[in-house]
């Protein structure tokens, strides 16, 4: 169970520092390319919305139009001075709602595929979906005088072109949208006024009024960009984060707590290796073989989660982290990633709180009858990720980690269940203990006094 060298071995994190940068580098790309997939999903999943919406508003009002004219035929044509043509209005609204499911059917298949959409399309889609109310105040044009329809319902159908760009998250699009919106308005306006400037008698149909009125268009896209920009830093901000969480929790495994992570991502700790002052803790289930061979294998799981679970919990909260799992037992770490002074006491603690739960879950029934070996020992280690672009990991290596190995495999000797160094019995307090007397520990020249806590 070798997990470093000697302490004459040099520290793996000052070996191969220009490959070191490479594994690094690969891994930011490997991380960079995963948030750019996840924001063009998000990016995708905004659009769908946005084509969703675009989709149900005319066909609502065209089933809405064919119920009008076919139950009150009379009242359409006098809201249409008269004028009610049902061929041009049916196919205006329904040849924008089956593009717009087209244009949906198009997002669900780059949302599978996990594409994003072409630039070129986006905008072309959006001048398509602009022109719209543009299409609608030419047709009024034909029902009503051309000043008339500039002041009819549809004009302010732009805004809701406009309002829904922001669901595309891309500030360009929304200024485009808005300027689009305004040029068409603008040329539709010089039309109907054949280009007069004023008319003092008629302020709503002088040109300045409807040139304010592009105006307040392309400023609504500019708006809209701030607003997509806005939401879009959002996105980007929370998948950032969540990114991060993964990458933290990847590293450290799941077992670990909540609050360790959260300060693991506040301290931006674990990231490089270095050397650290740390206890380590290994625990083994003592006479697990014999137990797993009269039992079946969905029974022995369920019996290793049920006292991983309290015991990892122990480790946790006094600020360690379980580094490993090692069949029927695991290595915890305290002291690393994060800096606690009290390290050695907190790996004492929850050691001496693992040994009481065991006994009191016996004594309960909770458990069949369950003794363990743990070990600690203290001194410095090299900390860091260890790994591939595909696969890392949070290793400890040095020769504190094969001490806390071979003084664990020493409890059987023993007969006991917790024995400390006395690098960590002094450290933690030098708590009440039967000493030892000096033992031979594979790997050491020199024997190791060992203090049994429990």
């Amino acid at each position: 169970m070798l997990h470093g060298g000697n302490e004459a071995d040099p520290p793996i994190g000052a070996q191969g520092g220009g490959a070191q940068a490479v594994v690094q580098g690969g891994a930011q790309d490997a991380q960079r390319d995963a948030f750019e997939r996840d924001l063009t999903r998000e990016i995708l999943i905004s659009e769908r919305l946005r084509v969703t919406i675009l989709a149900a508003i005319p066909g609502i009002a065209l089933i809405l139009f064919l119920a009008a004219t076919t139950q009150y035929p009379e009242q359409v044509e006098w809201a249409l001075q008269g004028e009610m043509d049902r061929l041009r209005v049916g196919l205006l609204l329904g040849g924008f709602a089956t593009y717009e499911l087209f244009a949906l059917h198009s997002v669900e298949r780059l949302l599978r595929s996990g594409r994003e959409p072409p630039r070129l399309r986006r905008y072309l889609n959006a001048l398509v979906e602009v022109s719209l109310p543009t299409l609608a105040i030419v047709y009024y044009m034909t029902v009503v005088s051309p000043v008339e329809a500039l002041l009819l319902p549809p004009v302010f159908m732009y805004f809701v072109f406009i309002l829904l760009s922001t669901l595309g998250l891309d500030f360009k699009l929304c200024l485009f949208t808005g300027f689009v919106a305004a040029v068409e308005y603008a040329l539709l306006a010089l039309g109907a006024l054949d280009g007069s400037v004023s008319s003092p008698d008629a302020p709503l149909s002088s040109m300045g009024h409807h040139l304010g009125k592009a105006a307040i268009l392309a400023v609504s896209g500019v708006a809209a960009g701030f607003v997509a920009r806005r939401l879009r830093s959002g996105f980007v901000n929370t998948l950032a984060s969540l990114e991060e969480r993964n990458r933290v929790v990847n590293l450290f495994g799941q077992h670990v707590s909540a609050a360790v992570v959260d300060d693991l991502l506040a301290r931006k700790a674990g990231a490089q290796s270095e050397v650290r002052k740390v206890c380590v803790m290994f625990l083994d289930i003592r006479n697990f073989t014999a137990f797993a061979e009269q039992r079946s294998p969905e029974e022995v799981v369920a019996y290793l989660n049920s006292v991983f679970e309290f015991m990892i919990e122990s480790v946790n909260e006094h600020r360690g982290i379980v580094n490993k799992f090692l069949g029927d037992g695991f290595m915890a770490v305290f002291g690393a990633p994060l800096s606690d002074p009290d390290y050695c006491r907190n790996a004492v603690a929850a050691g001496l709180e693992i040994v009481a739960k065991i006994e009191a879950r016996v004594a309960s029934g909770e458990i069949p009858p369950t003794r363990v070996g743990i070990a600690l020992h203290a001194g410095e280690a090299v900390v860091g990720n260890v790994g591939s672009t595909m696969r890392k990991e949070y290793t400890v290596i040095g020769d504190v980690v094969n001490v806390a190995s071979r003084v664990e495999a020493l409890n059987k000797e023993l007969g006991s269940q917790l024995l400390v160094t006395e690098r960590v019995w002094e450290a933690s307090g030098k708590p009440t203990a039967d000493v030892t007397p000096p033992m031979s520990v594979r790997g050491r020249k020199e024997p190791l006094r060992l203090f049994q806590l429990a």
